[in-house]
């Protein structure tokens, strides 16, 4: 594995020669070695708001105010450590790697100890006629290509990590024309407003995965305390088993693509089917991610042997239509517990 250190904010001195790549703008292929939809989503999109708030291609929220790629999240915290592969998403030729930053939260390190290294662990690769693209937030010491090199399409790059201004373990990967940002799903001319362009730069494979999400699930379970989030995401070791001893019994989930006035409903029942806690109303604002629970103290004794069944719908509009259903159980069989879960997206 080969590493190499070099200032992603140096200014590009040479471009490679126009008859050694093609002249039109690249054919990419998702970039991410995952399962869209399943173990990872597309968190933020480019930022097309202009001055007037942030909003994606779709006129949706998932972006913030100056986004300039495309952010796709792995929700799997067992991939993230075994190691999720980042791939060149079009052939070319590395132009800058930086592969020796630390793998932590921005909110930890804090801005200042990242200002001018904002992309992390990073990629750039030429694709000609003035076309790049950037692989950002790599996990530190991943990093498998040097300047220079040529790559071909789906080539390792490095993997996924949380290096930079990150908050959660994700992919950031940036289109650029001529030093522009280019969204993917627009390529150089737009479409009919609120839609992908006339020619999106994705392949049609790629565009098929890679299908607008505007809600889904990060994550949902029961557990045995409240629980927390940690880059992103619910730590399920803190929040701990759900057993016959523990001290509570939480049900909860986690979102993305929260709506203000989205109606939910979270209730959690004993095995007899008796409610043990619930909770029905309105999101308050647009949340890129939101975590809901209810739950309720054991009391004295232990819990009762059975299983305990978690469900959650959230409605959207004014007809109210079901946009997200989601089951979770926990059975308790004396002192150990086993967990099984069903999750439905109509």
């Amino acid at each position: 594995m080969r590493r190499a250190y070099r200032n992603l904010a140096a200014p590009v001195l040479a471009l490679v020669c126009a008859a050694a790549w093609p002249q039109q703008a690249p054919s990419l292929s998702v970039p991410l070695a995952c399962e869209t939809g399943k173990t990872c989503l597309i968190q933020n999109y480019v930022d097309h708001g202009r001055g007037q708030g942030a909003r994606d291609y779709r006129c949706g929220f998932l972006t913030y105010d100056g986004h300039r790629g495309i952010d796709i999240r792995v929700t799997d915290a067992d991939w993230v450590r075994h190691g999720v592969p980042v791939l060149a998403a079009a052939a070319g030729r590395v132009r800058a790697v930086r592969d020796g930053m630390p793998d932590i939260s921005v909110l930890i390190a804090g801005a200042e100890s990242i200002a001018g290294r904002e992309a992390g662990n990073s990629v750039v690769i030429e694709h000609g006629n003035g076309w790049q693209t950037q692989y950002a937030h790599l996990r530190r010491r991943s990093v498998t290509v040097l300047p220079g090199d040529t790559v071909e399409r789906g080539q390792v790059l490095g993997l996924v990590g949380l290096s930079g201004n990150t908050e959660f373990p994700h992919l950031h990967f940036e289109v650029r024309h001529q030093r522009r940002p280019v969204d993917p799903f627009v390529g150089l001319e737009p479409g009919a407003p609120c839609g992908p362009g006339k020619q999106p730069l994705w392949r049609r494979e790629a565009l098929a995965a890679l299908a607008y999400i505007d809600t889904g699930l990060l994550d949902a379970g029961i557990s045995g305390r409240v629980p927390s989030v940690v880059a992103g995401s619910v730590d399920r070791e803190r929040a701990g088993r759900f057993t016959a001893a523990s001290p509570t019994v939480i049900f909860w989930v986690q979102i993305f693509g929260a709506r203000a006035d989205d109606l939910e409903e979270v209730r959690l029942l004993a095995p007899d089917g008796r409610i043990i806690a619930e909770q029905r109303g309105r999101i308050g604002r647009n949340l890129a991610q939101w975590l809901v629970y209810v739950g309720r103290p054991r009391g004295n004794g232990s819990w009762q042997d059975g299983t305990y069944r978690g469900e959650y719908r959230l409605y959207r509009g004014p007809g109210e239509r079901e946009i997200l259903s989601l089951v979770r159980e926990a059975r308790i069989t004396g002192p150990e517990q086993a967990m099984s879960y069903r999750s439905t997206r109509p």
